[in-house]
């Protein structure tokens, strides 16, 4: 697994919005199809059903299905995969979606192909890459960029398959599909993995096809590159024309892309904070966030924390999480907060964390944990957030929920295995404490096999995490060591430093370690 030093904190994560947040995410799964123009026999269901209507939809589409109806038997299947009008059924919802399909409905195909490729049985897995081959011989655009994201994710293979996910998103481009060059512009750009295949160069290629192409987002994606990307990559030239034909095209996130560049590159906040409100007036909430940093902050400008804060609020409203997070921030780290500043603050965090913020997650975890609300902890809720917070692969969580398994606090059952992968994980990402903690697991043989080089390794590389009690392990290994043990050691050290795996096991007794698994109770 790899090893890395950074660590986040709760202010990095709000004060380093991601810039170019108009570029595609991956595709979690293919659309329903029921936004488009609803024609032919099926067209009154189809509408009823998008209005909410969904009883009345299965009631008009159930006889046209009967009657072999593609996009009937569609309907059906979309209501049954969501519960809406119909039992919640994958068997019932795969059984009209194999028929819709069968008459040519591409919807159904794509639809049904997600859900078997979603199983854990391999037969439906390759059920569900047959008929997207099959689909993707009429329509490469689609099926080739769920079959893409299914070899990158190893739904197909045991290990993410990098050339074959090259294949089908290429064709997916090929076929004039702008989701896919984005796709394909981040995988080169190593944000899906697969560092040695980095290619930047070629994901602003990839990316200037797409803009070509008219995708606006992606002329932001290009425009942020050249103006903020690596040094050897910088065009102001060309980036700043990339912006204005995405602002033309009314994709404000162009404005975040400029700002940062007056603010990053060109090192002129006054000029940043000009570009940030203009964002802000165009509605653009990254624009709002920046601009209330910059008067939180005073930078281009006189310090103004009330109109900051407005902005933050105003920003909030509008849904963002990373200005909740920092509402929160600034209620509960007062020194002495007031049962008013709790409770907003409180809310502001709930709100953070229901975003999906990690980090606030975690925060929220420690906030449940620490009594403040009404003088109560309440450890189940804590659990459940920080397991969220560590499956998101946040390494405080992580290693704040290894903290309890290992303990048997909160609520939480002892589990020493649990407690030893959560470590391994946060570890592989360079943070301190949870380096030390597996560092003590393998010297004491704690839940997991005993390894003394490999302790002396982790203690060592602890240390180097600025973990004091990491060095004083370390020294006391050393001094007890044969000549072989320390020769052992240094070469574990070499191999977690070279990327190799260092999961722990579990004792001979429970065999391998288990994954963690979501605690009971939920938020």
């Amino acid at each position: 697994m790899r090893l890395k030093t950074a660590l986040l904190s709760l202010l990095v994560a709000w004060s380093s919005v991601a810039v170019l947040s108009a570029a595609v995410s991956m595709p979690v799964e293919p659309s329903t199809g029921l936004n488009k123009k609803a024609e032919g026999p099926a067209k009154e269901a189809l509408e009823a059903f998008k209005d909410g209507r969904h009883a009345k939809a299965i009631e008009l589409a159930k006889p046209l299905a009967e009657q072999g109806n593609g996009d009937a038997l569609y309907l059906m299947g979309f209501a049954h995969e969501s519960g809406q009008g119909a039992e919640a059924s994958k068997e019932k919802a795969l059984e009209y979606y194999k028929k819709a399909a069968a008459t040519g409905q591409k919807d159904a195909t794509y639809r049904m192909s997600f859900i078997l490729l979603a199983s854990e049985d391999e037969k439906e897995r390759t059920q569900g890459r047959e008929a997207l081959e099959n689909a993707a011989k009429d329509d490469p655009a689609v099926a080739g960029r769920i079959l893409g994201e299914a070899w990158l994710r190893g739904r197909l293979s045991k290990e993410p398959d990098y050339d074959k996910v090259v294949f089908w998103w290429s064709r997916a481009a090929d076929a004039g599909d702008p989701p896919s060059l984005m796709l394909l512009a981040r995988l080169y750009e190593g944000q899906f993995g697969f560092p040695d295949k980095k290619d930047l160069k070629k994901a602003n290629d990839t990316y200037r096809k797409a803009a070509g192409l008219g995708d606006a987002g992606a002329m932001v994606a290009l425009g942020s590159r050249l103006l903020n990307g690596a040094e050897a990559q910088r065009n102001e030239k060309e980036g700043r024309e990339w912006i204005k034909k995405a602002l033309e095209a009314k994709e404000y996130s162009g404005y975040l892309a400029l700002g940062d560049f007056e603010e990053n590159v060109k090192k002129d906040p006054k000029a940043a904070l000009e570009t940030y409100r203009k964002g802000d007036d165009a509605g653009q909430v990254d624009c709002t966030l920046r601009t209330a940093q910059a008067y939180l902050e005073g930078k281009g400008t006189e310090k103004d924390e009330d109109r900051g804060l407005k902005l933050l609020e105003k920003a909030a409203t509008a849904g963002s999480a990373p200005a909740h997070l920092r509402l929160a921030v600034t209620r509960l780290s007062k020194e002495k907060p007031t049962p008013d500043d709790i409770g907003i603050g409180y809310g502001h965090l709930l709100s953070a964390a229901a975003g999906g913020l990690s980090e606030a997650q975690n925060e929220l975890a420690l906030f449940y944990l620490s009594q403040k609300l009404g003088g109560v902890a309440d450890p189940v809720a804590a659990v459940a957030w920080l397991t969220r917070a560590a499956q998101g692969g946040f390494a405080p969580a992580q290693n704040n929920l290894a903290t309890m398994y290992e303990r048997g606090a909160g609520g939480v059952q002892q589990n020493m295995a649990n407690a030893g992968q959560l470590y391994a994980l946060a570890a592989n990402q360079g943070h301190g404490p949870a380096t030390y903690a597996l560092a003590r697991l393998f010297a004491t043989g704690t839940g997991i096999k005993q390894d003394l080089p490999k302790a002396w390794a982790l203690a060592t590389l602890a240390a180097e995490r600025k973990q004091e009690e990491g060095a004083k392990l370390a020294k006391e290994l050393d001094d007890k060591f044969t000549p072989e043990q320390k020769a052992e050691g240094k070469k574990a050290l070499e191999d977690i430093k070279s990327d190799k795996p260092a999961a722990p096991k579990a004792d001979a007794k429970g065999g391998d370690a288990p994954k963690p698994k979501p605690a009971a109770g939920k938020p």
